[in-house]
């Protein structure tokens, strides 16, 4: 979904498959900035087709005076292709962050990016407050009585949060294979911590949430009481895996900035 100024663009296709965008030939500016006139574009990512879409809309509104844009992007595509090990391996974010950056947008605003290698490729990209999701669902916890010990499902979430939260955490060290995604086996550090805890674990995508359901799996055996989730991108392909029907994790907070679904057991941090 693409947004300009908060109003929502809508894109229709022709038989043939290609975009039909119906816009304003000169949409009322709302802000001014270094003396120019300026849009902000706000895309909460769904699939790559948004790409074309996006660079139609832009070329259309420089065509339109060249004024300054501003783009809001909470969830960087690509952002897990963060680099190859194999020569038949496209580095797929690299290219993502050639296009963003031919756009010339005046600053790009990401939420919780996957890697600090997104934010070195992106030109002028920036972070938004990730900690203000977290606190929500910290204090929704909190208000049930659920005072929550943290747990990052690997080293790289504990380097990634422990100082933003400064509270007691624990963090597990997983192996994977690269190829294939699979972990093949995780380790909980401090187990002792855990027992008779109300668990909360941090990280920032989730898939299917295989993941998550190791980190559980260890949680439960050390003894927690309550494991709940938060990650900021939750993809909807959270369905398909374990983790909102196998009783180890009984609730899920996260962001909209790419979950499209509606699920008891999910609540959007706001």
């Amino acid at each position: 979904m693409i947004f300009v100024d908060d109003r929502r663009i809508d894109f229709t296709s022709f038989p043939d498959g290609t975009s039909s965008i119906r816009i304003a030939p000169k949409l009322d500016f709302t802000f001014f900035a270094m003396g120019k006139s300026a849009y902000f574009i706000r895309w909460m990512y769904d699939n790559d087709a948004e790409c074309m879409q996006l660079w139609y809309l832009v070329k259309h509104l420089k065509s339109a005076g060249n004024p300054l844009l501003y783009l809001e992007m909470p969830y960087i595509p690509n952002a897990r292709m963060d680099r190859v090990k194999n020569r038949d391996e496209v580095f797929t974010l690299k290219w993502f962050a050639e296009f963003i950056n031919s756009l010339g947008f005046e600053s790009v605003k990401v939420l919780d990016p996957h890697s600090n290698v997104a934010m070195a490729l992106i030109n002028r990209a920036e972070t938004m407050d990730v900690k203000h999701y977290i606190d929500y669902a910290i204090q929704w916890m909190v208000s049930q009585g659920l005072n929550p010990l943290l747990c990052y499902p690997d080293e790289g979430a504990a380097k990634r949060y422990s100082e933003l939260l400064p509270m007691e955490y624990v963090f597990c060290i997983k192996h994977r294979d690269w190829r294939t995604g699979k972990i093949e086996r995780l380790e909980l550090t401090e187990p002792e911590k855990v027992n008779g805890r109300n668990i909360l674990i941090v990280d920032d995508i989730c898939s299917r949430g295989g993941t998550f359901t190791h980190t559980a799996k260890a949680l439960k055996e050390a003894g927690a009481q309550k494991v709940m989730l938060y990650v900021t991108h939750c993809e909807n392909t959270i369905l398909k895996g374990t983790v909102l029907t196998d009783g180890l994790i009984s609730r899920v907070f996260a962001t909209d900035s790419i979950l499209r679904i509606d699920h008891e057991k999910i609540s959007i941090c706001r």
